[in-house]
């Protein structure tokens, strides 16, 4: 399968956060499952750490590289993410969250998410 993770989720993982339910983590681990983020949740990591409103347990540089270094690929923001942004409705106005919904959308992935405004779109959603 092929999974989208949120930004929430892309942090507890890499802090190994007790708030990332086991079930989560092991479909994470296995490697017949292909794993995914999009560029747009380390957006919303940097805006959020500065101003204050997001403190992780390491520096957002050693983030980047655990991601960089794993086997999580990194989604870049595509024109088919954008048309797909641009026809959603607006059941949530959070920007990165709607982006993240529509990539998920024009790839055909499950996101990994506990955020029940994602979970309101139709897309494929666990957690």
């Amino acid at each position: 399968m092929k999974y989208l993770l949120d930004t929430h989720a892309i942090i507890w993982l890499i802090e190994d956060s007790s708030k990332m339910p086991s079930e989560i983590k092991e479909i994470v681990k296995l490697p017949e499952n292909d794993i995914f983020i999009c560029s747009v949740s380390f957006w919303e990591i940097v805006i959020k750490m500065s101003l204050g409103k997001l403190s992780i347990g390491l520096p957002f540089d050693e983030l980047l590289a655990h991601v960089k270094n794993s086997d999580i690929i990194i989604l870049h923001i595509e024109d088919s993410y954008l048309k797909r942004l641009f026809e959603l409705p607006f059941l949530h106005k959070d920007p990165f969250d709607r982006l993240i919904v529509s990539t998920a959308q024009a790839d055909d992935l499950t996101i990994i998410t506990i955020d029940d405004n994602i979970q309101k779109y139709d897309v494929s959603w666990v957690w």
